[in-house]
């Protein structure tokens, strides 16, 4: 069994459609691919169904609406896989 670490991918979108579930549904997929093109340029796979979204929108707590590209942030976590991935933990806004 190889080592595991996580990774986020981000999707940006218009909070005025984030009751739109075929949007919010295409955001997310954006996100998905988003995390996994950030595992493959570091070297890993991402396990399948580990993804794990949030959505965050204005009026939340975490999101700042002067920063956050049209107030409606989908993020999505995700499991890694492979030599080295262990060392890999999303963290805070970021991917460490």
């Amino acid at each position: 069994m190889g080592s595991t670490g996580t990774l986020f991918g981000w999707a940006f979108g218009d909070s005025e459609r984030e009751d739109d579930a075929a949007y919010v549904g295409e955001l997310k997929r954006e996100a998905l691919n988003n995390a996994t093109e950030a595992a493959k340029s570091k070297g890993f796979d991402v396990e399948p169904g580990s993804e794990v979204f949030t959505i965050l929108s204005a009026g939340d707590a975490l999101v700042d609406v002067d920063t956050a590209p049209d107030s409606l942030v989908v993020r999505c976590t995700v499991k890694l896989v492979g030599e080295g991935s262990n060392n890999i933990h999303a963290e805070g806004p970021m991917n460490g």
